[in-house]
């Protein structure tokens, strides 16, 4: 059981110099996939003139995040593992494959790597970051499950292509299949909910513009998904006669 294998570790990991500069490269991806992505939306909206959102908009969106996350894991991969997600973190604290001191490390670095993204985009370009809403008619519930089931793809994606043991050769394609399913969960819910599927791609635009409005949603759906992602994943399809990975390797 997955339960078996969690580990909070040590608190001397939060100033282990591995650890931190685990932490640190983990600020870096996210702030480069924040900017990328934050900065799309923001583009748009000047081009458009703040415009009505549009299937173009939508596309713009998906292609940017994908991108973006494309690269930030690939340059966090051989460092933190590239998680860039809070809720990856959590998936992956819940599958025994990171500490939980380790785990809150990676999590304020990627709070911090978002908020300094929208702090750099609103100083650049004189424009609000706005910040995640739903869409009219989207109820509160209706959102929450968009966001879990969105999230699960996403950490179940990192699961079979970045910590399954047996991975392979797959594990070589794995910044592009997390890239593409989530510039894909962006197609799906993008309209709906903006897709977060990330509680740090929420809450720096939300501290930046001072916005709360339902930001309770980008936080439990999140890691609700991830947090099941990592037991369905672990439970059904890792052979649990294995070493939890090494926290350096994811």
């Amino acid at each position: 059981m997955p339960i078996n294998q969690i580990s909070l570790g040590s608190h001397e990991e939060l100033r282990h110099s591995g650890a931190l500069k685990a932490a640190l490269a983990e600020f870096i991806s996210t702030l480069i996939f924040v900017f990328a992505g934050q900065g799309s939306g923001m583009a748009y909206n000047k081009l458009t003139a703040d415009g009505a959102a549009s299937p173009a908009g939508l596309i713009s969106a998906s292609l940017a995040h994908a991108f973006g996350l494309f690269v930030a894991v690939s340059v966090g991969a051989n460092i933190s593992g590239g998680h860039v997600n809070p809720a990856v973190t959590f998936g992956a604290f819940i599958g025994g494959n990171i500490t939980f001191f380790r785990g809150i490390l990676y999590i304020i670095a990627q709070l911090l790597g978002s908020t300094a993204a929208c702090f750099i985009l609103e100083f650049t370009t004189g424009m609000s970051t706005g910040s995640f809403a739903l869409s009219d008619g989207v109820g509160v519930w209706n959102a929450l499950v968009f966001e879990i089931v969105m999230t699960f793809g996403l950490v179940y994606t990192v699961y079979a292509t970045a910590v399954d043991p047996k991975k392979g050769d797959l594990g070589v394609i794995a910044p592009i299949a997390i890239g593409f399913i989530v510039g894909a969960n962006i197609l799906a819910g993008g309209a709906f909910t903006g897709a977060s599927m990330n509680p740090a791609v929420s809450f720096g635009p939300s501290l930046v513009s001072w916005t709360w409005t339902h930001q309770w949603i980008y936080w439990a759906g999140p890691i609700i998904g991830g947090g099941l992602a990592g037991v369905v994943y672990e439970l059904l399809f890792i052979n649990h006669s294995h070493e939890p990975l090494p926290s350096g390797d994811f």
